[in-house]
């Protein structure tokens, strides 16, 4: 599996989000992490990475970034850090871990109570968080999608609109608000910074392969298994489409299916009252009225598809949001 980098110039700078910039390089697109390989100037001489717009993988049609040879070499280490994200990879890069903060003789054992709402997609997350407005939400990002939390266009918007508090991000993934060994150390330190409902999902775009048990929805069975290994209480946001033309994604996703074989504990699937329930599926009915109105003024895009497109896809992700808000 050889790096698929490239010589580049570049030559123009566009967006400058945080912890994201949009570019071109030799005039083609390109995105750049900042926090990891530096800032970017037109003309700096850098090397990017094209296999995924080779491979045609649906990244988006852009390249990314993988060294800045002008102004990105020997960057400052974080202060502090010196545990690896992508430990022993090419782009791996030190960090600092939140657990390293934590006191271990007050460190949380059991979670008893909090609400984890369990995503199998990342275009679910902004329902999910309409339904939570009023509630501190802190959103832990898993290995399944893109790993960048600083990708998200999504969470910089929720983030701005209060309705997101904090990110963390779950090694594989990096560039969150906080960085995390494992999942159970992010649900405790999400806690203690004064979360009441975790959002736990993958970042956007889906690692996927024709196996059942071979895609990245399967994060929603990790996050629930350590929601209630911990005492929490996991909710699950069903990804259900009647707009998708394949028919294992047609009503309730096989993708959903597949995470809940997975589930060692008691949880939740929360379902829209008035859309017909799934069969084989112990469900509950939640009140999802509203839901358009909740999230009008939010990105809500699912494979290209908006809301007047695939409703219930939405509808769903709001009433997972709606159940965990109690």
């Amino acid at each position: 599996m050889p790096l698929g980098l490239r010589w580049g110039n570049v030559t123009a700078v566009g967006e400058r989000l945080d912890g994201l910039v949009r570019l071109e390089v030799d005039g083609a697109p390109c995105i750049g992490y900042p926090r990891l390989t530096g800032e970017v100037e037109v003309g700096d001489v850098v090397l990017v990475n094209g296999r995924a717009v080779e491979l045609d993988l649906g990244s988006g049609g852009f390249d990314v970034l993988y060294a800045n040879l002008t102004r990105g070499l020997q960057l400052p280490v974080e202060d502090g850090a010196h545990v690896m994200t992508l430990p022993y990879a090419p782009g791996q890069v030190a960090a600092r871990f939140a657990e390293e903060d934590a006191d271990a003789g007050t460190e949380r054992d059991r979670l008893d109570g909090l609400p984890v709402v369990c995503l199998g997609l990342h275009s679910q997350l902004a329902p999910v968080c309409a339904a939570l407005a009023g509630r501190r939400v802190a959103y832990v990002q898993l290995g399944g999608g893109a790993l960048p939390v600083s990708l998200s266009d999504t969470v910089r918007i929720l983030k701005a609109r209060r309705l997101l508090d904090t990110t963390i991000a779950v090694s594989p993934c990096l560039d969150g608000d906080l960085q995390c060994v494992t999942a159970a150390a992010a649900l405790v330190e999400a806690v203690g910074r004064g979360a009441e409902v975790v959002v736990c999902g993958i970042g956007p775009g889906i690692v996927g392969t024709a196996s059942r048990w071979g895609h990245g929805g399967l994060a929603v069975a990790d996050a629930a298994n350590t929601a209630s290994a911990l005492g929490a209480l996991p909710v699950v946001a069903p990804r259900v489409s009647f707009a998708d033309e394949r028919p294992r994604h047609r009503g309730l996703s096989h993708h959903t299916r597949s995470a809940l074989a997975l589930c060692l504990g008691k949880v939740r699937v929360a379902w829209p009252i008035g859309l017909e329930p799934p069969e084989g599926v112990e469900i509950v009915d939640v009140n999802a009225a509203g839901w358009e109105a909740a999230c009008a003024p939010l990105p809500l895009s699912h494979m290209g598809r908006g809301p007047g497109d695939d409703p219930w896809f939405f509808a769903a992700a709001f009433a997972a949001g709606r159940l965990a808000a109690g």
